[in-house]
């Protein structure tokens, strides 16, 4: 093996390279002069893994290359505590989707499986000495520290679930249960790696090595992520797919700060080109002709001098990016692979407006279409005679009538900024009297988890009151009222949120007006209630 025949500080070199930060460099030298590093990188078992997830495994072949042992854990009951992103009837198929997607990427990219081992979470996490030790960190942790631990990683809501607590615990414990020496992860695992390393000594076990990666930005610019579609390339997209994503990709000339395709060709593309290999530019002489780049500071500093055009360099990065998914796409051409992919995702159910499900088709009773959300202008603003918090708004929604709702921004929006403003508004609500006046439906807002700011979410001008607003993708009728009993929208709110980008989202479906334009906020990655 070629960490048989490094020194120390070569292996030390490969092990931190590329890096945004580790955690614990004495301790990684100290073990390193006595053995090869033992270290596990997990991954919650949630969405469909994307063209980012080369990152660290670009990176797990770095590892290896310096002679550490690696395992890969598939979080699967992680998957299901961060608020459910994993249904429970869908954890076991969804582990073994990434097992095999995840064993098809390494193999794409020249590394061993021979040389690395998988483990389940489930395997071990419901053991009996694992769950003692769940229940003595619990009367160790505080909520605070649990909250912010996971504030980075686990799905941020209004009210969140115990589970999301629970998970920053587990995270930790899975270090001394695989018995690593390190763990490897994205800088924003950065806040669980520091409450692993100040609550796991309080149990009695040592204090670990944290290694972390920088987040590669999206293709619209942003973190890339499973739930915005726009913003990354799936494993098993098609050639055709591939081109039309980075076409629309952000890509601004000579902007090297916030460019998703610079940041995979450093990270994935030149950790794992051969010696002498560099990164080629094919272009028409007229345009400067064909280059070869065998460092990534060089093509970095020529595209920072607007010496490469984007457009070359997204058509390079496409010629790269199918080379490495080629493999990965021929693997899950078998029927076995298709079916099991099917099972794990399975489509959400689209119905046309008016029109009955065939015979014997699912219907998925909580899509977002059964949300009766149209433009209001705010015509009339007073406060609440008989609560302090509350505004009382008169809404135009182009109904015979302006409708009451009662709304509790007094705390974060001025009467002023109310004042003739478009908002959002959830009017199949069961009306119901908020201290003594009935209230017809919600102004949607978006909050940030401490719930300091409160904003009612950006409507284009362009909308007119009254129109509907609907989900990209689902086009059926919004229930005449929503069933309390049935918990209808507390189920739906669960996925509704802004997106990195601050974009109105449903799980990945935007909220669209009429005119196709979406609806927004300046709080990011924030629940829309």
């Amino acid at each position: 093996m070629v960490g048989t025949t490094l020194s120390v500080e070569e292996k030390k070199q490969i092990i931190t390279r590329n890096l945004q930060e580790t955690l614990g460099e004495d301790r990684l030298t100290k073990v390193l002069q006595e053995r090869d590093l033992k270290i596990y990188w997990g991954t919650a078992t949630t969405g469909k893994p994307h063209v980012a997830y080369f990152v660290p495994m670009s990176k797990i072949a770095d590892f290896l290359k310096a002679g550490c042992e690696v395992t890969i854990l598939f979080a699967d009951l992680h998957a299901y505590l961060d608020n459910m992103k994993a249904p429970w009837t869908l954890l076991e198929l969804r582990a073994q989707y990434y097992e095999h997607v995840i064993k098809a990427m390494l193999t794409s990219i020249g590394v061993p499986l021979d040389k690395l081992k998988f483990v389940k979470g489930s395997d071990y996490q419901l053991s009996k000495e694992y769950t003692l030790d769940v229940y003595k960190l619990s009367s160790l942790v505080t909520i605070h520290d649990a909250k912010k631990a996971g504030a980075e990683v686990v799905k941020q809501v209004e009210y969140p679930l115990l589970s999301g607590l629970l998970y920053p615990g587990l995270q930790g414990l899975d270090e001394e249960y695989l018995k690593v020496d390190a763990q490897f992860g994205g800088v924003d695992q950065r806040k669980i790696f520091t409450f692993a390393e100040k609550y796991l000594p309080q149990l009695g076990y040592e204090k670990r090595i944290h290694f972390m990666n920088p987040m590669v930005p999206g293709l619209a610019g942003g973190k890339m992520s499973s739930s915005e579609d726009d913003s990354k390339i799936d494993l098993l997209d098609s050639p055709a797919n591939v081109k039309k994503k980075l076409k629309k990709a952000f890509c601004e000339p000579g902007n090297i700060a916030d460019n998703g395709l610079l940041s995979f060709v450093k990270h994935v593309l030149f950790s794992l080109f051969k010696d002498n290999e560099g990164f080629e530019i094919n272009r028409a002489p007229d345009n400067g002709g064909d280059v070869t780049f065998l460092k990534y500071d060089e093509l970095e500093q020529y595209y920072a001098d607007n010496k490469l055009h984007p457009g070359d360099l997204k058509a390079s990065v496409e010629k790269y990016i199918n080379r490495l998914l080629d493999p990965i796409r021929k693997t899950f051409e078998t029927p076995e692979l298709q079916k099991l992919t099917a099972s794990a995702y399975p489509p959400p159910a689209k119905i046309k407006a008016n029109a009955a499900p065939a015979a014997g088709a699912v219907v998925d009773e909580d899509a977002p279409h059964r949300l009766d959300i149209r433009v209001g202008r705010v015509i009339e603003v007073a406060r609440h005679p008989d609560a302090d918090t509350l505004y009382v708004l008169k809404i135009d929604l182009a109904e015979a009538q302006p409708r009451t709702i009662i709304s509790g921004l007094v705390k974060f929006v001025t009467v002023e900024e109310l004042e003739q403003r478009l908002v959002a508004v959830l009017c199949n609500l069961k009306p119901s009297k908020m201290r003594g006046i009935l209230s017809e439906g919600m102004v949607l807002c978006t909050s940030n988890a401490d719930h300091t700011i409160v904003e009612p979410i950006v409507v284009p001008a362009k909308a007119a009151p009254g129109s509907r607003l609907a989900f990209e993708g689902y086009s059926g009728t919004p229930d005449e009222q929503l069933n309390p009993k049935k918990k209808v929208w507390e189920k739906l709110s669960l996925d509704f949120k802004t997106n990195g980008d601050g974009v109105a989202v449903w799980k990945d479906n935007f909220l669209l007006t009429a005119e196709g334009e979406q609806l927004t906020s300046k709080l990011a990655n924030c629940a829309i209630k």
